[in-house]
């Protein structure tokens, strides 16, 4: 049997989240499920080891190639799809496109979330009731990516990491400028922990834009230069494993602190300005979120009110 998952949210975190979700289905009718999902969802680069997805197709709109944008675009769309012989259909949002694209491609059972209900759609809770309902599966929100223990011996071995210290992952990057954590209250934790354990490292991962770029080098040119590595011109594939290899992750809401959770790494994500579900949905992510707040959603705005002493006493907490 021959099944589609279509996935097209942006980003590597969404991917992630949903991970478990294609897995599922794939244990259910015991056949590697082929996706549909966007580029930048960089999902060829963290499941080199997953045993449930078969092919991976690109979704090209919006993006630079534009293969799959408007009419036209859509009849390529259908006519790769044909090509494919997909038996059965899973499509993880509400678009009356994707629905008409499936079965225009011959895919004779097309599953979908109910149509034109995007809006205030919970990302997690959509997909298990959508699994539920249509064909009676239960999934926890708890994705694993697996990596070959060859690529984490070998990182131990490149960097120079000891097992048997404080190895901390610092996502202090971010898509969005609101969720980037300022880089004085990053330095704040870190000499708190720098203090109450001496043998910390610290392994600083961002994009190279420039306001990354910023928060980077106010970290690199710190008293903590020494104890710091930074990952930012590495690819995602050799960046893994080296999480892999950390005690410990603090990071913004972006895309490692999704990764680093995945990789079954204890992860406290400082929210800031997005859902809490972003933050919470895995049992190895541990939320932070800004102080006189309740909860935290889109427009809080939160992240200089991120009190370093709440990510050190959680750390702590965490590590022992």
């Amino acid at each position: 049997m021959k099944i589609l998952a279509i996935q097209n949210r942006m980003g590597i975190g969404d991917m992630v989240i949903f991970l478990p979700f294609i897995e599922a289905i794939a244990k259910k009718f015991n056949t590697r499920v082929s996706i549909l999902v966007k580029e930048n969802s960089k999902i060829s680069h963290f499941i080199k080891n997953n045993k449930y997805i078969d092919q991976i197709i690109y979704l090209e709109r919006n993006n630079k190639k534009n293969r799959h944008d408007g009419f036209f675009g859509t009849i390529t769309l259908i006519k790769e799809l044909k090509n494919h012989n997909f038996e059965k259909a899973f499509v993880f949002n509400s678009s009356l496109r994707f629905n008409l694209i499936a079965k225009i491609a011959g895919i004779k059972k097309v599953y979908q979330y109910p149509l034109f209900e995007k809006k205030n759609q919970h990302i997690i809770d959509a997909a298990k009731k959508f699994l539920k309902k249509e064909i009676d599966l239960d999934v926890d929100s708890n994705p694993e990516i697996i990596l070959d223990e060859y690529d984490v011996k070998k990182a131990q071995k490149n960097f120079n990491i000891n097992i048997n210290q404080k190895n901390i992952l610092l996502g202090i990057g971010g898509s969005g400028e609101t969720k980037r954590i300022p880089p004085e209250i990053i330095l704040k934790f870190m000499e708190m922990s720098v203090l109450h354990y001496n043998d910390c490292k610290f392994f600083l991962a961002t994009g190279q834009n420039e306001k990354e770029q910023i928060i980077l080098n106010a970290i690199l040119n710190s008293k903590f230069k020494e104890r710091c590595v930074a990952l930012d011109k590495m690819q995602l594939e050799d960046i893994l494993p080296i999480i892999k290899n950390c005690k410990i992750a603090i990071c913004n809401d972006s895309s490692f602190s999704h990764l680093s959770a995945a990789l079954q790494i204890e992860t406290i994500v400082l929210m800031s300005d997005t859902p809490l579900i972003y933050g919470n949905y895995s049992s190895k992510m541990h939320p932070i979120i800004p102080d006189g707040e309740t909860t935290v959603t889109h427009d809080t705005h939160g992240k200089n009110k991120i009190n370093p002493e709440k990510i050190f006493q959680k750390f702590k907490k965490l590590l022992n």
